[in-house]
């Protein structure tokens, strides 16, 4: 089979993984399409023609990113259906992972346009492949949500089946992420902060969730960050335990200095019932002290 270097680019939609950071991670393949595509669609043109002029690229570029993605899907479906290469790239890593994208792909396939995925950089694999956690079994979850009660609610709604769970975070909101994990999961729960990946400042920071938020409470944190756990499954409790959820509340409200209302959602799932059953549960054990 001759080498796809010595064939010409095929027409349709090439989705190009560009680096995260490190330039010597774009593959030879990627700098092929790259230069041999009609135009080149960018999250920003600014940001990716610094790449393709470090390359000595020159190909033409349109921006293509969440607010116009709409528009700018249809304008390059009717390029595509009369046969142009198109190479699509976000600002860094593999385009459509928490990136626009995954419309036009979706545009092309519907309108039998082929769609070929150029592999390269991406922050996820980079940061789970080295973070020790378990890697047969995981779940990106792209960003959490910034306000405290739905970032809560999303952790809080986890598989806790021992694999491991991966989130885009950014620096300003990474203590609070921080500390509402240990609300969640106890200040025992092992994470990994992996930190401007690829870059000369790349970073591993791997410790309990308390550890964590000591260390950074003491420093500035900067930069992208990948952040990763791996919930153990809740032990089942014994007969003791459960005697009294009243007192599994207020032991845990004095050990974290979890609210009332935090605490409980933690029983309630480490017990295996809903939080409307514990609060019952909680309700009446009170009622019966009075």
């Amino acid at each position: 089979m001759p080498a796809d270097r010595d064939q010409p680019l095929a027409p349709g939609l090439y989705l190009v993984a560009t680096p995260i950071g490190n330039l010597e991670d774009i593959t030879l393949r990627a700098l092929r399409i790259l230069r041999s595509a009609d135009r080149i669609a960018c999250e920003d043109t600014r940001q990716t023609q610094k790449l393709l002029n470090h390359f000595e690229i020159k190909v033409p570029t349109v921006s293509y990113h969440m607010h116009n993605e709409l528009t700018r899907t249809d304008e390059l479906i009717e390029a595509l259906k009369a046969g142009a290469r198109i190479a699509i790239v976000s600002d860094a890593g593999t385009h459509g992972i928490a990136d626009p994208g995954g419309q036009i792909a979706t545009a092309a396939i519907a309108a039998g346009i082929s769609v070929f995925p150029v592999p390269g950089a991406n922050a996820v694999i980079s940061g789970l492949i080295a973070s020790g956690l378990p890697t047969d079994s995981f779940t990106f979850h792209g960003f959490l949500p910034a306000k405290g009660g739905q970032r809560k609610t999303a952790l809080e709604a986890l598989v806790r089946d021992g694999s491991t769970h991966i989130f885009y975070e950014a620096p300003h909101r990474i203590e609070d992420t921080l500390a509402d994990i240990e609300t969640v999961f106890g200040p025992a729960q092992h994470v990994v902060i992996a930190r401007e990946l690829t870059k000369l400042h790349e970073e591993f920071l791997r410790a309990t969730v308390a550890e964590l938020r000591t260390t950074l409470s003491a420093r500035t944190i900067r930069g992208e960050m990948v952040l990763l756990l791996a919930p153990a499954p809740a032990e089942a409790p014994t007969q003791q335990v459960q005697t009294s959820i009243a007192a599994a509340v207020a032991t845990l409200m004095q050990a974290s200095g979890s609210t009332e209302m935090d605490a409980l959602k933690r029983v309630a799932r480490e017990r295996g019932i809903g939080k409307s059953e514990a609060y019952r549960e909680l309700q009446r054990e009170q009622n019966r002290r009075k």
